[in-house]
């Protein structure tokens, strides 16, 4: 039988052997200390972050560097009902690229992790937590009646937020600077994202609309109620409703989406800072717009993502019992 070898395959085989190369320089004793500091900026600060802590969990269990494929199979046993799946899996991560960065050949790798990690997904029969999205008739609702100057940012932040379809970090991320403003609305120039480590940026246009919801016009009240001119656009708010110079952290954007959302009537439980993003998806899809220029809005690079937030607000309108009934 002739052997074939798909184009996934051979990149694999490239990355595998790309990463190889890699650890045996980060090894030996040619690699200096301003090589290695951009070979670690090569993954995102939040990322080494998430390493370091999952490696700290795995060494106070009592792992070791180097582990064994026993070792690591049996941390991933002991953890299967009290540690998500997606938490084991970059933990897994972690410990590959501890063993990757010494040199060393990663247990992860081996039959055993990998069946146990099969194993453990299939015994939980777990699946991926995916955050209600947020309606405009939602956001409308949150935002109204809010006042002072709290009140202001919230509110151009959970507009901007859902026009935008930003991450959460990308939005507490942004500086004045980076909002080009014009008589028909205006460009944020997005400089680094999740998908977009080397610094490539994109722009974000987000029109005017006419009416008192319009997220141009309360970014633009809140900018002047704040006297913001440079540095960061969306900032801290002590409880005596006083404009601070430290910029939102990601979960602020959380805890607020939460919180306005509880003061509306909603359950709070449902949402996340996420539910901005995925809920201008559902809309927009339902609005009748093309998969192309939502993706063109929220920097997605296919389809594959989306059409799960399409798929299931679609779900009673595409029904065929509507072509029966």
């Amino acid at each position: 039988m002739k052997l074939q070898i798909t184009a996934k395959v051979v990149k694999q085989q490239a990355d595998e052997a790309s990463t190889d190369t890699v650890a045996q320089y980060l090894a030996g004793d040619q690699c200096d200390a301003s090589v290695r500091q951009y070979i670690d900026a090569a993954l995102a600060d939040n990322t080494l972050r998430a390493y370091r802590a999952d490696l700290q969990h795995f060494i106070a269990w009592g792992g070791v560097i180097p582990a064994t494929p026993e070792q690591v199979a049996s941390y991933l046993a002991q953890h299967a009902t009290s540690l998500a799946y997606t938490t084991l899996s970059r933990r897994l991560i972690a410990i590959a690229r501890a063993h990757i960065a010494q040199g060393l050949h990663s247990p992860t790798s081996s039959m055993i992790v990998r069946a146990t990690l099969k194993g453990v997904r299939r015994s939980r029969c777990c699946n991926v937590r995916q955050v209600a999205p947020l309606q405009k008739l939602h956001i409308l609702k949150m935002v109204s009646g809010l006042q002072g100057l709290r009140g202001l940012r919230d509110t151009a932040l959970l507009l901007i937020g859902f026009a935008s379809a930003m991450r959460r970090s990308e939005l507490v991320s942004l500086d004045i600077e980076d909002v080009q403003f014009s008589d028909e609305g205006a460009i944020i120039r997005l400089r680094r994202s999740k998908t977009d480590q080397e610094g490539k940026g994109r722009d974000i246009a987000i029109p005017r609309i006419r009416g008192r919801h319009c997220p141009i016009r309360n970014l633009l009240a809140w900018i002047e109620a704040a006297g913001i001119t440079s540095g960061a656009l969306f900032r801290q708010v002590n409880r005596y409703d006083q404009l601070l110079p430290q910029r939102l952290m990601a979960q602020s954007v959380a805890l607020i989406v939460k919180q306005r959302a509880a003061a509306a009537g909603f359950d709070a439980r449902l949402f996340s800072g996420h539910s901005l993003r995925a809920g201008f998806v559902t809309n927009a899809a339902n609005g009748g717009a093309s998969s192309a220029s939502i993706r063109a809005q929220t920097g997605h690079k296919s389809d594959a993502m989306m059409q799960r937030y399409i798929r299931n607000s679609q779900l009673f309108s595409n029904n065929p019992n509507l072509k029966i009934w």
